[in-house]
């Protein structure tokens, strides 16, 4: 009995010493396991800390080619934005495109900075140029020149000048007047007395007009004829027109003519040849017919009495002057004080 109970002691004992063993043995392969993980992450983490300091290393080589590269094009910095070589060549062709003299480089040079300050100063003030303020102006710089949109950019283009180029130096020129206007509106203000004037040349009385326009209508899609019978009609009734109080009366009960309200014009505002005309018809009478899109237009002149001084050609010509010399003054003062406070750079190499 004794002997059968030690045996099954035996046994278990030997089971438990199996089983412990198992227990230790997998203790043992987590353990290293667990090591390995451990020394293939620093591993990883010692590649990808290595692969970073390359890839640094590498962009840093990168960024120091790109910015050598970038010093030898940029001719200066504005407040921290660049002028280009680029800028400077595009412009000079436009200079001489458009004034057939060749500048100095220096002189285009001032001429992008100061655009440059004057562009940054009315943004700071609220004032910015939109694209369809530039756009708008690039229309209206086509047809002075009596182009199309189309035209102008293919001129341009014979002239090696984009028309960003173009259109870069118009925003400025769009926001500038506005600024020093708004700015300084009470010392650009021109008073009479600053206008000194020598009395006028014999011959030179300047009027008010009081013109009543009318108009023989012509309905549109009409062949050429139809203007020609109505303008035949107006020169009858031009003939028969002896005062604007009787005879306006008279055609406005024709059919077909319309009398419009009441106008008064300046002789200083109209172009010379139809002050000329005006000047020649007497009180009372009409002018001559014109055709238009309308149809056929007169004037009836219904009074011309001497203008005041103030609307002279000859006075509103020197306002104009005055006024255009002190913004001229002013603005010159205004960039001066911006460049003296702007920070402007010239890279080595493309110093002034």
């Amino acid at each position: 009995m004794r002997r059968g109970e030690e045996e099954n002691r035996q046994i278990t004992t030997g089971r438990e010493g199996a089983g412990g063993a198992r227990i230790a043995m997998t203790a043992i392969l987590k353990a290293a396991i667990i090591l390995k993980a451990a020394m293939l992450e620093s591993s990883f983490r010692d590649l990808l800390c290595a692969c970073r300091h390359r890839g640094l290393a590498a962009l840093l080589v990168l960024a120091a080619a790109t910015a050598g590269a970038r010093a030898q094009n940029v001719a200066a910095f504005v407040n921290g934005e660049p002028i280009t070589q680029l800028d400077i060549e595009q412009r000079t062709k436009l200079i001489e495109a458009s004034t057939h003299k060749a500048p100095s480089r220096q002189e285009i040079l001032d001429e992008l900075i100061n655009e440059k300050l004057e562009i940054r100063e009315a943004k700071r003030w609220g004032i910015e140029a939109s694209n369809e303020d530039v756009d708008q102006a690039f229309t209206g710089a086509a047809q002075r020149a009596h182009l199309t949109t189309d035209q102008f950019i293919q001129e341009l283009t014979k002239a090696g000048v984009t028309p960003q180029t173009y259109r870069a130096r118009l925003r400025a020129q769009i926001v500038w007047p506005s600024l020093v206007r708004g700015r300084y509106q009470s010392s650009l203000e021109i008073f009479d007395k600053d206008v000194l004037l020598d009395k006028p040349q014999e011959g030179t009385t300047n009027y008010d007009y009081t013109l009543r326009p009318v108009l023989f209508i012509v309905p549109p899609g009409s062949p050429a004829s139809a203007f020609e019978d109505r303008k035949r009609e107006a020169e009858g009734l031009r003939n028969r027109f002896t005062s604007c109080d009787q005879g306006l009366s008279f055609i406005r009960g024709l059919n077909g003519v319309v009398v419009r309200p009441q106008i008064v014009r300046s002789s200083a505002d109209l172009p010379p040849e139809l002050r000329k005309g005006l000047d020649s018809v007497p009180v009372g009478q009409l002018t001559a017919p014109e055709i238009t899109k309308l149809g056929v237009e007169m004037f009836a002149v219904c009074g011309k009495d001497p203008a005041k001084a103030d609307n002279s050609p000859d006075k509103k010509q020197a306002r104009e002057a005055l006024f255009n010399q002190k913004f001229e003054q002013q603005s010159k003062r205004y960039l001066q004080q911006l460049r003296r406070q702007a920070l402007i750079e010239y890279p080595q190499g493309n110093s002034k």
